[in-house]
């Protein structure tokens, strides 16, 4: 059998292109004593892969040159010399952007296949789903009555953030996002209270109409005129949760901080940037909550799905750009 890997070919020069990448056809690798083999199903692609295309330190080691991609997966195990895992099951790693893995049955976690659709596992009820409850609850301290805005609210993690705010008991929940159509979903299907194109005016404008008495919890994950527009909205002791800026992640010059931050003297409100894997202690928290919720059908969740593991790259340029709603998966 051939296998098939994606590559980081070349470090992007602002927004990424398809020649950062290669695509490449190697032999299915064997896995030694103790090592499972897993053909993979479905892959992720998420905004944080962006910053990992660039050399230097930060919170995760950067993809190297030449070698291949890593990322959320799922597979089945189609071979295994470890105890404990058998042929057949299926399970979530952290070794995609490839169609084949050879794994620690220690770095993957086992799953249902009848419990949930398995792809939910890299959306909803995976590391989406975890960021979103995390931050809204563990980092942002939502209370009851709160008016929570989120940006980016029709991507896999914001679309989850407004649903989990509104059965928490949040006074009002807005959302943007970048087009007619998603600007309908978060409304009619998710329940945002409010939501608006942010191509169509100034945000602050727009979030000002759509929040008139203000804002108390800003989840943040664009940056730029986003972050601005929310400072300037926030309510005196407001929350702002900053889960990502993607906004900001092509920028080939250093970006200026937002130019009102000085409203966090007088508005005493609080800012603070976090990571999913710091609150890994909430999972099994997360799961007893959102899994029935997803199951009944009281959180709705929608996947941008595009096939073949060739086709990542360019679906990876998608989601950068804004084509999708919800999570964006391959499926292999």
């Amino acid at each position: 059998m051939a296998a098939t890997e994606v590559r980081l070919a070349s470090r992007p020069d602002g927004v990424p292109t398809l020649d950062d990448f290669e695509v490449a056809g190697v032999d299915v690798p064997k896995p030694g004593e103790g090592r499972i083999l897993v053909r993979n199903t479905w892959m992720s692609v998420d905004p944080y892969m962006r910053g990992r295309m660039n050399a230097g330190k930060s919170y995760v080691a950067p993809f190297e040159v030449g070698k291949v991609m890593d990322g959320g997966a799922i597979g089945e195990v189609v071979e295994s010399n470890a105890d404990g895992v058998a042929v057949g099951d299926v399970v979530l790693h952290g070794l995609g952007w490839r169609t084949h893995a050879v794994l620690d049955p220690a770095r993957v976690r086992r799953i249902d296949p009848e419990a949930a659709p398995v792809q939910a596992h890299l959306s909803v009820l995976g590391m989406p789903g975890l960021t979103a409850y995390a931050g809204l609850f563990d980092v942002a301290h939502m209370r009851e009555g709160d008016t929570v805005f989120v940006s980016g609210a029709a991507g896999a993690v914001g679309s989850l953030v407004g649903q989990l705010a509104k059965l928490r008991g949040a006074g009002r929940v807005v959302g943007s996002a970048g087009s007619a159509e998603k600007v309908r979903w978060l409304r009619e299907e998710l329940g945002f209270d409010a939501a608006f194109n942010y191509k169509d005016g100034p945000v602050r404008e727009q979030l000002r109409e759509a929040a008139p008495d203000g804002v108390d919890v800003y989840f943040d994950n664009v940056g730029g005129e986003h972050l601005e527009a929310a400072i300037s909205a926030l309510n005196v002791h407001g929350r702002i949760a900053v889960c990502g800026m993607i906004s900001q992640y092509n920028a080939t010059e250093p970006t200026p901080a937002p130019r009102n931050l000085a409203q966090i003297i007088g508005k005493r409100f609080t800012m603070r940037g976090f990571l999913v894997g710091d609150h890994e202690h909430l999972r099994p928290q997360f799961v007893d909550e959102v899994a029935p919720l997803v199951k009944d059908g009281r959180i709705v969740y929608s996947e941008t799905v595009v096939d073949g593991i060739e086709s990542a790259p360019q679906a990876f340029l998608d989601l950068l750009s804004g084509g999708n709603t919800g999570k964006m998966l391959v499926r292999l």
